[in-house]
């Protein structure tokens, strides 16, 4: 039978929550008619656009741990309807998540479009492969030519379930390449009215 997000998340404690505030039966609605958990070029492109998401994992303390992925659009790559394989730079050397999934491979994804409002949480199984031991094809998925960050090994992410959020409460942001994308024509347009009008003014001023 396949697994949603509504199986994993909707614990008993969960669900006794929603029955207490009267969501249970929408949710147990949703959960009933829940499919399987493949990602569908909607997931993909969204994935594939992304340039920063979060983490989670869970350590043998059983403390979560939430830790900031990012890169160029792109470098998040979806190999498979339930595969996710993105490149792991290197960092500080402290290897939480690494060391976390190394015992529990259970693992959680946010990716947050700030621009667009949109999120997309993916739960699944993450493990790395040192980019050493990765064969070349693997290795090609990641790359990033021209992008200035150390590989130093690859993170897969394979897909169990994974749920859409509502907008409510995302406040938009843009990165400077999105604002430059709209200014840049009113600062072309601008500088050429600029130059029309001092041609007109040098016009209207040269002896007659």
């Amino acid at each position: 039978m396949p697994t949603s997000f509504a199986d994993i998340a909707f614990t008993p404690s969960v669900q006794a929550l929603q029955s207490r505030h009267g969501s249970r039966m929408q949710y147990a609605r949703m959960q009933a008619r829940a499919g399987e958990a493949t990602l569908s070029p909607r997931e993909r492109d969204f994935l594939q656009q992304a340039d920063t998401f979060y983490l989670a994992t869970v350590g043998e303390t059983g403390w979560p741990y939430v830790q900031h992925r990012g890169g160029p659009p792109g470098f998040v790559h979806v190999r498979s309807p339930s595969q996710v394989a993105f490149a792991d730079f290197r960092g500080n050397l402290q290897y939480v998540s690494a060391g976390n999934v190394a015992r529990d491979d259970r693992a959680s994804i946010i990716v947050v479009d700030v621009a667009n409002r949109r999120r997309l949480k993916l739960l699944g199984r993450l493990h790395f492969v040192d980019l050493a031991d990765a064969d070349e094809a693997l290795a090609a998925s990641v790359a990033l030519p021209g992008y200035r960050a150390t590989v130093e090994r690859i993170a897969l992410f394979d897909v169990v379930a994974f749920d859409w959020n509502c907008p409510q409460h995302i406040t938009q942001r843009f990165t400077a390449d999105e604002v430059e994308a709209v200014t840049r024509p009113l600062e072309v347009r601008i500088a050429t009215l600029e130059a029309e009008l001092r041609h007109a003014n040098l016009r209207a001023a040269a002896p007659r």
